[in-house]
């Protein structure tokens, strides 16, 4: 299974686990007379749609090259981050005002049985984060990163949730809001989140340079193909999965254009075999002796 179904698959676990948090969150919220488990579920509905705007990302950015777009459409998929942070950003504004309404307004103190479904949620989603985090490692998608933060958010609402209740349960009458004032608090946990998810995808649409690693290995790789003495510049770029290499490698100045278009050649097919997640390669040859 290659990178593009690996993470259209994650996606799909995505959607199918949001949307029947979000069925349980709200039935429980409204039974058990709690608003930090209603704003759960209010964000976990916000997380279906996101996770079907990544879904489309991924299968958009699929399309292989074509005369309009020789780079291949990888560029899509911090596109789709942005939109998705938009909807954490509309998710946490909304529980923010809901839960100021209703610290505002006496309601009934939530019931204790919920704290039972919450503890099942923060076990669910925390898991699902470590999932599909890992999932967008191995395949380099910023989309689906953003999407596993939203997995990750909807627990850090849930743990807040689950304080807030027990906070009222424990405390008793004089602390009914106690879970809406967790349900606020967890409004500005999703709010740095996104800024967590936006900063990278950011960079990522600027083509701005976060790949130290990368480029020591391709330096590394560079010299194990014979003809090649060392390398100079070295520019990466990131668009959707794939990585896309500019690179000035050292050749004997004494060779024939023939000569280095070949070393050249063999250079671009080592590192695209070594290192599976290179798109294009453009090999610059630059002579030793050259003052």
């Amino acid at each position: 299974m290659n990178n593009e179904q690996t993470a259209i698959q994650t996606t799909y676990f995505s959607i199918i686990g949001n949307t029947c948090l979000a069925l349980i969150k709200g039935i429980a919220g409204i039974l058990g007379n709690s608003y930090a488990l209603i704003a759960d579920a209010i964000e976990s509905t916000t997380d279906i749609f996101s996770s079907l705007l990544v879904l489309f990302g991924l299968k958009y950015a699929k399309r292989p090259p074509d005369e309009n777009h020789p780079y291949g459409h990888g560029k899509i998929e911090p596109l789709i981050t942005f939109l998705v942070v938009a909807f954490l950003v509309t998710s946490a504004t909304v529980i923010a005002y809901e839960s100021i309404q209703n610290i505002q307004t006496p309601h009934k103190t939530p019931e204790p049985w919920t704290l039972l479904v919450l503890g099942a949620i923060i076990l669910w989603k925390e898991a699902s984060f470590r999932l599909v985090i890992k999932k967008s490692k191995e395949t380099n998608s910023s989309s689906l990163k953003a999407d596993a933060w939203h997995h990750r958010s909807d627990a850090i609402t849930s743990v807040m949730a689950f304080i807030g209740i027990s906070i009222a349960l424990v405390l008793g009458k004089g602390y009914e809001t106690a879970d809406d004032w967790a349900a606020l608090l967890a409004s500005f946990f999703i709010l740095y989140n996104s800024y967590l998810i936006f900063r990278p995808a950011l960079g990522e649409i600027m083509d701005e340079h976060l790949y130290d690693d990368l480029l020591e290995e391709i330096r590394e790789e560079s010299i194990k193909v014979k003809g090649i003495i060392g390398t100079e510049k070295c520019f990466i770029r990131k668009a959707g999965m794939k990585y896309h290499v500019d690179l000035h490698a050292i050749v004997d100045g004494e060779i024939t254009v023939k000569e280095g278009h070949y070393i050249s050649h063999q250079l671009k097919d080592h590192l695209r075999e070594v290192i599976p997640g290179l798109g294009h390669v453009l090999i610059h040859i630059e002579p030793q002796n050259e003052k």
